[in-house]
């Protein structure tokens, strides 16, 4: 049986540095059968990251996805896992007012770093909590996942100006935020599955040192560097604007 405390035990061995900022990508299936469920691994991450800042993807692009579509930042569930979902909820997090890319925080500036994602019109802008990754020197711990479902390489994409990866015209979106007020937030949708195509840097963010592999119960982890990921992955752009468009091996 996987406990709190074997838990815990993992993140100390993945080198996870518990005073910082910590982005988690999940699936909790993949952790085996833990005594508790999913509650006992929130327990486990919340108390490592007790002096940090530990963060989760709350996204709802899956059905904030039409013009006119309300994103209400107290009840839209996220569409990215239970362990998200769960945490969105708990006491003392604060969730982002991003209609389609919102992420929750708990800790160390958690208010401060989810404010004003309103204001972008896309969905990992650099000046987003997305962003505010690379200034934080942000983990981003991927737990059972692969790199198709690392959000922050959108951002990369982004941030290198790659073409065909956002919608000609933005979507008419709203969000209410914690006070009921209803804001309109215009946002340009991810447009060609890219993500796909993500996997194919693994070797070379390993063979850099920006990323190492670990286990978290049962689950294969990712842990990666964010402020180097962004650079490596911006470099690999820049040489090939094309490098996500196909599973073509890196040379």
């Amino acid at each position: 049986m996987i406990t709190k405390s074997s838990l815990i035990k993992d993140l100390e061995n993945l080198g996870i540095d518990s005073n910082g900022t910590l982005l988690v990508h999940s699936s909790m299936k993949s952790i085996g059968n833990v005594d508790g469920g999913a509650d006992t691994v929130l327990n486990a991450l919340s108390e490592y990251m007790n002096n940090g800042l530990l963060v989760f993807p709350t996204h709802t692009w899956s059905y904030i996805n039409h013009d006119g579509a309300v994103f209400d930042v107290r009840q839209s569930p996220s569409c990215v896992g239970i362990l998200s979902e769960l945490f969105r909820k708990r006491p003392g997090v604060h969730r982002s007012l991003h209609p389609t890319h919102s992420v929750a925080a708990l800790g160390r500036d958690a208010e401060d770093f989810v404010s004003g994602d309103e204001r972008f019109q896309t969905p990992c802008a650099r000046g987003s909590a997305w962003g505010r990754l690379i200034d934080r020197h942000a983990a981003i711990l991927l737990i059972g996942v692969d790199q198709s479902r690392n959000t922050f390489i959108h951002g990369a994409e982004e941030w290198a100006g790659i073409p065909d990866r956002l919608s000609d015209r933005p979507m008419e979106l709203y969000t209410l935020n914690r006070e009921g007020t209803r804001i309109r937030v215009p946002v340009y949708g991810h447009t060609t599955p890219a993500w796909d195509h993500y996997p194919k840097v693994d070797d070379i963010l390993k063979a850099r040192g920006i990323m190492h592999m670990g286990r978290f119960g049962q689950a294969e982890t990712r842990l990666c560097a964010a402020p180097k990921t962004a650079e490596l992955i911006g470099d690999l752009l820049r040489q090939s604007p094309e490098l996500f468009s196909n599973d073509k091996p890196l040379t």
